[in-house]
């Protein structure tokens, strides 16, 4: 199995919720996985990681991996990484989120990278999500709602994917929102994109290793995820 970066359609489609769940199942199947996000935003913690996602990420994974290269840039307000770097002067620093990649790469086997926001989240002006996902060499794993409206935001990213030649694992619906029935959504987003649907999340109330791993095992296809 490669590592995988989990991008979304958008922002707070649940891509932490659903990287966490990845890593609890996958540890728990004896898969020595760590977990990476990049670029994080908002207001800090005081204890531990500066980022509450990648507090819930280390946990759900077990690591204690250092925040230098787990969360290699944390911006103090919540934006973009270019909105960020406009209004605090601070540049993100590519380099630095590759060289941390392949750091934690030799730590362990997988790792799960958390992207931010959709896949064309600016970085660097002409330089995105997408842009990262390349230079990191792993193929994508896209989190999109069950809400009407998902159909044209998934569509979209799965063209942008494939406009930058990245890898599309499958698709994984986050069924917290109501509106679109999951076995015709399921059905609409295969045949339109022709991507496979790995299965769809309920909405998760209690996020113990033992809930997580039972959910997860219960609707998602890891049979094909691990191909």
């Amino acid at each position: 199995m490669k590592s995988l970066f989990i991008t979304g359609t958008d922002t707070d489609v649940g891509k932490t919720y659903i990287t966490a769940g990845l890593a609890v199942v996958l540890r728990k199947m004896g898969v020595d996985v760590g977990v990476m996000k990049p670029f994080a935003a908002g207001d800090a913690q005081k204890k531990g990681y500066k980022s509450e996602d990648v507090e819930i990420l280390s946990s759900a994974a077990q690591t204690c991996d250092p925040e230098n290269l787990v969360n290699p840039q944390f911006f103090s307000i919540p934006a973009s990484p270019y909105t960020a770097w406009k209004k605090l002067k601070t540049k993100p620093k590519v380099s630095t989120v590759l060289s941390s990649f392949k750091k934690l790469s030799k730590l362990h086997k997988v790792i799960l990278v958390e992207g931010m926001g959709g896949i064309m989240t600016p970085i660097l002006k002409d330089y995105y999500i997408t842009n990262l996902i390349k230079e990191m060499k792993i193929p994508t794993v896209i989190v999109t709602r069950s809400k009407i409206g998902t159909v044209n935001h998934t569509v979209m990213t799965v063209k942008m994917c494939e406009k930058y030649k990245i890898p599309i694992k499958g698709i994984i619906i986050n069924d917290f929102e109501s509106g679109y029935p999951i076995k015709d959504l399921t059905s609409d987003l295969q045949n339109l994109t022709g991507i496979k649907v790995l299965g769809s999340i309920p909405f998760i109330q209690d996020m113990s290793d033992a809930s997580l791993n039972r959910i997860f095992k219960k609707n998602i296809d890891l049979k094909l995820l691990l191909k």
